[in-house]
């Protein structure tokens, strides 16, 4: 098991965390432990799509249609000689 140590916690906190493990019944160690697993098993807010974003602002409003945009040949690469 891996173990931490957090500094320059406030006062007011750690007061409430020994109020909490209290009214729990468990120690503040075994408290802070609880509610770190509860904090992270919760699941992640999905990675917002930029793509997906747009389209629900805009697809109300009738879409938005682009021109097309002409592509040329690429030119060649450079030569080093």
């Amino acid at each position: 098991m891996a173990s931490i140590t957090i500094r320059r916690l406030e006062d007011s906190t750690k007061r409430k965390l020994r109020i909490r493990a209290s009214r729990n019944g468990r120690s503040m160690e075994e408290e802070a432990r609880q509610i770190l697993k509860g904090a992270l098993s919760e699941k992640s807010a999905p990675v917002p799509n930029l793509v997906e974003a747009i389209r629900r602002i805009v697809d109300p409003l009738g879409g938005i249609n682009l021109p097309d945009i002409p592509r040329r040949p690429m030119r060649p690469p450079p030569t080093f000689e």
